[in-house]
């Protein structure tokens, strides 16, 4: 990889946390924050984000911990309730998180016009955060709307989560796409393998990836590992995740900008690059 390249999209974890009661998946293994650093360093990725991951709930202690331990080179994006104190929100900035996570898949939306909702919105704002939306694409027309009418920057994970089944072709894909010209949306470029076949994900992945750099610019993009992959450990390695986005981009300068410009400006990295 050229120049400082951030990682967008990556977990930490371990067994013997507390879980949350509703949860889709259960890990049976470690991803540590050691095992992270390590990856970056032998792909020469300069920085990471850490994602909290769903199965957590909104205890984002294990997350803090690992933004604290790695010494300004991670930002974090936790989950938090709308109810959370504001205190614990500027504690959650102190330690590096720059975004709160609405991680949807198979849940109901929230009430985003509920006022403990457009509290913790403003707050979002206030602070200078994102906030980062994990839903199938049919779904997006739904909430969309009501976080963009509450001036909040949206990050939109995995390409959006097009139907397998339709691909490009998905209705909310497109609608995703004409979100572009609200000029407060990014997209990851990530996961492939939760869109189509693992076969399939540098072809596939392409074709999403050119219709998003033409609404979007790469001003607007940023590429993510998804490690340690969760459910799709054995569809994907941290390798496979940088090869894909080399298969994407042919462009350097837009591959650089999707690396690197774009997630330093949006995760208000400071500092010098490692």
């Amino acid at each position: 990889m050229q120049g400082p390249a951030i990682d967008t999209h990556a977990h930490v974890f371990r067994q013997g946390l507390a879980l949350a009661d509703a949860r889709r998946h259960t890990p049976d293994y470690d991803a540590t924050l050691t095992q992270y650093l390590a990856l970056l360093d032998a792909h020469g990725v300069a920085r990471g984000v850490l994602v909290q991951p769903s199965f957590l709930g909104t205890d984002n202690s294990h997350l803090v911990a690992a933004l604290r331990a790695a010494a300004g080179r991670l930002r974090g994006v936790a989950v938090v309730s709308p109810d959370i104190a504001t205190e614990d929100l500027l504690a959650l900035a102190e330690a590096g998180v720059a975004g709160i996570r609405l991680n949807l898949i198979g849940l109901p939306l929230p009430a985003l016009d509920q006022p403990a909702w457009q509290e913790l919105l403003a707050h979002v704002n206030t602070l200078g955060w994102h906030v980062e939306v994990h839903l199938q694409a049919s779904r997006l027309p739904a909430i969309m709307p009501a976080l963009l009418a509450a001036g909040c920057r949206v990050v939109i994970d995995h390409f959006g989560r097009p139907d397998p089944a339709l691909g490009i072709a998905d209705p909310g894909f497109a609608y995703l796409l004409r979100q572009a010209d609200s000029g407060q949306v990014w997209v990851k470029l990530a996961a492939p393998y939760r869109n189509w076949p693992a076969p399939d994900c540098a072809r596939a992945g392409r074709e999403a990836a050119r219709l998003l750099l033409d609404a979007y610019t790469p001003d607007r993009l940023m590429w993510g590992s998804d490690w340690p992959h969760t459910e799709h450990r054995h569809l994907a390695s941290y390798t496979a995740a940088t090869q894909w986005l080399d298969a994407w981009i042919d462009d350097a300068a837009a591959r650089q900008a999707v690396l690197a410009d774009t997630p330093l400006r949006l995760f208000q990295f400071t500092g010098e690059a490692r």
